[in-house]
């Protein structure tokens, strides 16, 4: 035990650990991939297991190192070329390698494609715990065969080994839950052991492989792929700060064949074609209807107060009976004097009938009003609405004052767009060449379906309405002829006030803007 006593020793020992979990590591890569094929309470074991069992081979073959030495002497000849035990076992571990590797990718590639639909086919235990111990024998040939050539003391040897086994045995869990956690670590790893066993091969048939040369490779691939891996974390970060109901509806998008949108891209050279459209603009909205209706407040589906028909039980039979003539409306809310005063509900058909019949509105036919706070969900609000069986929903506030009226047609238009009523024009008309008339009133989510773009939403605020949008911006009951613009991404859009009603803007005039037309550090032109 003299060798304690030398400093050289224990460089020696020291320099060995880290060259055998150096060239340990690539054993571990191919022990997680093995035990990847077994149930996953056995994993555990049969990599703690396998592991062992290499140790203790490692130990012998160390012990059986004169032996090794002997090796490299010739046992037969093919021509001038000779070949001795070490070249023989070079060559068939390096065959192996190649074979496990072309095996193991075919199966990661083929294998687990045909079985997708299925329940996984799992490999024996003793297999697998046999397959680490081979390859643990091919990988140690190099590893015992430089212990021999690096220090004297057969016990600094199996010291070093020991040490170096015991740290491989700590980090095999988490490199293997690593690994097989990334396929594409498993596809490089598995060309390493493709490139090892090729170099195996080349140095039993003499054509020795600079190992310098090798690692250099291996590393140079292992650093890419640690880049590349450091890239899809920050994309996947990125991604995450997206709302998750927005990645929701892109996903549906692209399994439908729809590309999301997105800025404009440079046009192609062949004859500037146009990506086919899987989509129209009535589906894409539709679908977008759908995705966002949870999102939504009642206020943007809702008729406001100031456009709800009712009927007024103190107005004269005359002016009832030539409203429910004129007005399209099969239900209307029964009020005393004001819409805050909701006696019931009743059917067009059957208010007229008592007009003519009796003279008046019979409250005992009425239908009990149906009352929800403006808080309400929208989902929460579809339920109402199909137990209303086809009924109007009033909607209060919190100080019990109507403030509007939802009914089952209200939902329809949010998903699927706007469906006048014969008394009305639509919210937003088209005027072609970039230019739209837009109601006040008009929803900004449909809104933002005509002009293909967003920004005009914002869940942090109570508007939801064009009108809304503006008096946020201006800050101030505009006059006609006001504007602001908005510029969003890749879209620019001036928005004029164009009629005014009282208290409230009637009308907007949008223009959409070139790009560079619009300059981001305007928010409002008055």
């Amino acid at each position: 035990m003299e060798w304690l006593l030398d400093p050289a020793a224990w460089v020696g020992l020291f320099t060995l650990i880290v060259l055998e979990i150096v060239l340990g590591i690539d054993n571990l890569v191919f022990i997680a991939i093995l035990v990847d094929k077994l149930p996953p309470k056995e994993r555990d074991r049969a990599r703690v297991l396998g592991l062992s069992l290499a140790l203790i081979m490692r130990l012998l073959l160390l012990t059986l190192m004169s032996h090794l030495v002997k090796l490299t002497a010739p046992l037969f000849h093919v021509g001038s070329m000779g070949f001795s035990g070490r070249d023989l076992i070079l060559i068939v571990g390096g065959f192996f390698l190649l074979f496990k590797g072309t095996f193991e990718l075919h199966d990661r590639i083929e294998g687990r494609t045909q079985h997708a639909t299925g329940s996984r086919i799992h490999a024996g235990f003793a297999v697998i715990v046999t397959q680490i111990v081979i390859l643990d024998a091919v990988f140690s040939i190099d590893s015992v065969i430089t212990a021999v050539g690096m220090v004297d003391h057969l016990a600094i040897m199996m010291a070093a080994v020991i040490i170096a086994m015991a740290i491989m045995l700590v980090a095999s869990k988490p490199l293997t839950a690593f690994v097989n956690a990334h396929q594409t670590v498993v596809i490089l790893c598995l060309g390493f052991l493709l490139t090892i066993g090729f170099s195996l091969v080349a140095d039993g048939f003499k054509f020795a492989v600079p190992k310098g040369y090798l690692y250099a490779a291996i590393i140079f691939s292992v650093l890419i792929e640690a880049l590349n891996q450091w890239a899809k974390r920050n994309v996947r970060r990125a991604e995450m700060r997206r709302p998750l109901r927005e990645r929701t509806a892109e996903t549906v998008l692209l399994m439908l064949g729809r590309k999301p949108l997105a800025g404009p891209e440079p046009e192609s050279d062949a004859e500037h074609a146009q990506p086919v459209q899987a989509f129209g603009d009535e589906e894409r909205n539709m679908v977008s209807g759908v995705l966002t209706l949870s999102d939504r407040n009642v206020h943007s589906v809702m008729t406001p107060r100031t456009d709800v028909s009712w009927i007024n039980l103190e107005s004269p039979v005359e002016e009832l009976r030539e409203q429910l003539i004129r007005e399209p409306h099969s239900f209307f809310p029964v009020c005393r004097g004001t819409l805050d005063e909701v006696v019931g509900v009743g059917r067009a058909k059957e208010l007229l009938l008592d007009l003519l019949e009796h003279g008046g509105i019979r409250e005992t036919r009425l239908r009990e009003p149906i009352i929800v706070h403006e808080s309400i969900q929208i989902l929460s609000l579809m339920e109402t609405l199909k137990r209303s069986h086809g009924l109007l929903v009033l909607v209060a506030d919190e100080f019990g004052s109507i403030v509007g009226v939802v009914t089952p047609i209200d939902i329809f238009e949010a998903i699927a767009g706007e469906f006048p009523d014969e008394d009305e024009a639509p919210d937003i008309i088209d005027q072609g060449g970039g230019r739209w008339r837009v109601d006040g009133a008009a929803d900004l989510h449909h809104l933002e379906q005509i002009l293909h773009t967003d920004g005009l939403v914002d869940d942090d605020e109570e508007y939801s309405t064009i009108a809304g949008y503006l008096l946020s911006r201006f800050g101030r009951l505009p006059e006609v002829g006001d504007q602001c613009e908005l510029v969003h991404d890749y879209d620019a859009f001036r928005f004029t006030v164009a009629a005014l009603q009282g208290r409230r803007i009637a009308a907007v005039q949008i223009e959409r803007l070139a790009p560079l037309d619009a300059d981001p550090d305007v928010e409002m032109l008055g």
